[in-house]
């Protein structure tokens, strides 16, 4: 089986955070390929645990991806934004 998804990584203090964005899964590390190397092993465990509770293909389209041969594709994200949002409290 294939999987592709779209991953976010950003620093937290002295870690690094990594995202697997339609999964919803995370991992952290020291270096951006530290948490991007958990974020696999997170994210295997994760599938894993889906195709043992024999739930898998569920979980994949409730995330949004397309069954496509023996490919599972992740949504498209239109953008990754940063701004800043004026509180009036």
């Amino acid at each position: 089986m294939h999987l592709e998804t779209t991953v976010h990584i950003w620093k937290e203090g002295t870690q690094y955070v990594a995202h697997a964005m339609p999964l919803d899964v995370m991992s952290s590390g020291s270096t951006p390929d530290s948490s991007r190397r958990a974020l696999d092993e997170a994210v295997r465990a994760f599938l894993l645990t889906a195709a043992d509770a024999g739930n898998l293909e569920q979980v994949l389209e409730d995330c949004g991806y397309e069954h496509r041969g023996d490919q599972w594709v992740s949504p498209d994200f239109v953008a990754l934004e940063r701004y800043e949002l004026a509180l009036g409290v």
